[in-house]
């Protein structure tokens, strides 16, 4: 059990620099792997997530060295990774598992990915499908893993996505690198951009329409490796920008986090909020950055609906937090895509909130929340379900409260932060002190 702090006197003060983004992370370790050449990746995310790619990369056969936050990639080019000596373990990495699949079903081998209790329940049918368009052979078990990948030369594909999902779409940019044509991809909605960019960077083709969402990529390219730096990971600053507005008296600035318009949308819900946000953006030829400033401030509710859901994903607990000491009633729709993440999010958010006293109800995708219901905490037992995410955000939550609570399976925070409670100490007084 992890005790929790509870509501600092005075709020949070300070300036934090959030680790780097776990997304362009995980892009960086695999681009730099089919370049040629050298890559450096600096502020790389050291989160077991990223760890599990780097960990693949090694096994198909390419030279990695990382000290600290810093790694190093001799790059083996796209045609010359070779076939792993066992599975690979891809441990709780959805993203990387679903990246590496678009990878390796172009390659001259064989190869299977296996992954922890929660990465073999969540589904691999999405990624299977997209990528047999263009000849792919992927197996799975009952549409889940372990997923045995049958190496092909691929085709070409003009592909309109059924799911607006950026770890899907990225599969089959790098399934299509390997094609033996121009291939087209039609997302349903615009969803984060990593790939595209970083594949520009590396000298890749790829060119995205006018209207946001159809994506042209040349196949065979000669990627060139790069000095990559990683800027700070938005969806782990919104954890401490989320408490900067719900715990009064709060001022933080978070500094040099990623400002990528793909990955903003919590900036956006809390604008559409009232809340007290400043933005100051950073000069850049790369991913744009810059630092974001969040004050406490009374909130207004929301509603949100499929079309704002992609730019929010991951932040979609902390914007049910947020909607929970608003003003009104907020109404979440069009996110069904929580059943399918490391936990059932949208049962995992209501059972925990409603531990708080949350006047919170479920709905098939998504919930209805109203703010305006004094929190009466029912049990001070909380518990991540082994959801990084949903710890990350209970410990947020227990800042607007006095009651002593503790956070059961919070070792799960390590997934994607693991100095996230060294970080939140950095903004309370000296003498609140998580143990």
């Amino acid at each position: 059990m992890k005790k929790l702090s509870s509501q600092p006197a005075n709020g949070l003060h300070g300036t934090l620099t959030v680790p780097g983004d776990k997304s362009i992370s995980h892009r960086g370790l695999i681009l730099g792997a089919i370049s040629q050449g050298t890559t450096t990746l600096t502020n790389f995310l050291p989160a077991d997530d990223c760890l599990s790619t780097l960990g693949a990369m090694r096994a198909l056969g390419v030279q990695i060295n990382r000290e600290s936050t810093t790694v190093q990639i001799t790059g083996r080019g796209i045609h010359g990774l070779t076939a792993p000596k066992q599975a690979l373990d891809m441990g709780n990495a959805g993203t990387a598992t679903r990246l590496l699949a678009g990878l390796l079903a172009g390659q001259p081998f064989d190869s299977t990915l296996v992954g922890d209790d929660s990465l073999s329940q969540r589904p691999m049918e999405r990624v299977r499908q997209p990528l047999a368009t263009m000849g792919a052979k992927l197996a799975l078990v009952n549409g889940h893993l372990p997923m045995t990948i049958h190496g092909q030369h691929l085709h070409a594909a003009n592909y309109q996505m059924t799911v607006a999902s950026a770890q899907v779409k990225s599969a089959l940019i790098l399934a299509a690198l390997q094609a033996d044509q121009p291939s087209t991809i039609i997302e349903k909605l615009p969803t984060r951009d990593h790939t595209e960019r970083l594949l520009q960077a590396f000298g890749g083709e790829i060119a995205t329409a006018a209207d946001g969402k159809t994506i042209t990529v040349q196949p065979q390219p000669n990627l060139r490796g790069q000095n990559v730096t990683v800027p700070g990971d938005l969806s782990s600053a919104a954890f401490f920008l989320t408490a900067a507005s719900i715990v009064p008296g709060s001022r933080v600035r978070l500094h040099n986090v990623g400002l990528n318009p793909t990955r903003t949308g919590l900036l956006t819900v809390l604008q559409r909020m009232g809340g007290d946000v400043t933005i100051t953006p950073t000069a850049s030829t790369g991913e744009p950055f810059g630092d974001v400033t969040v004050a406490a401030t009374e909130l207004q509710p929301l509603d949100l609906t499929a079309a704002d859901i992609p730019a929010v994903i991951d932040e979609l607990p902390l914007v049910a937090l947020l909607a929970a000491t608003a003003n009104g009633v907020s109404r979440i729709s069009g996110a069904g895509e929580l059943r399918v993440k490391e936990t059932d999010r949208i049962a995992t958010i209501v059972t925990e909130l409603r531990k708080l006293g949350v006047a919170i109800e479920e709905r098939p995708d998504g919930f209805v929340i109203d703010g305006r219901r004094a929190w009466q905490v029912q049990t001070s037992q909380l518990d991540s379900h082994g959801d990084h995410r949903i710890g990350m955000m209970m410990a947020i939550a227990a800042l607007r409260l006095k009651t002593p609570l503790t956070l059961a399976n919070a070792a799960a925070i390590s997934i994607s932060y693991p100095n996230f409670f060294h970080d939140l100490q950095q903004l309370l007084p000296s003498t609140e002190v998580l143990v």
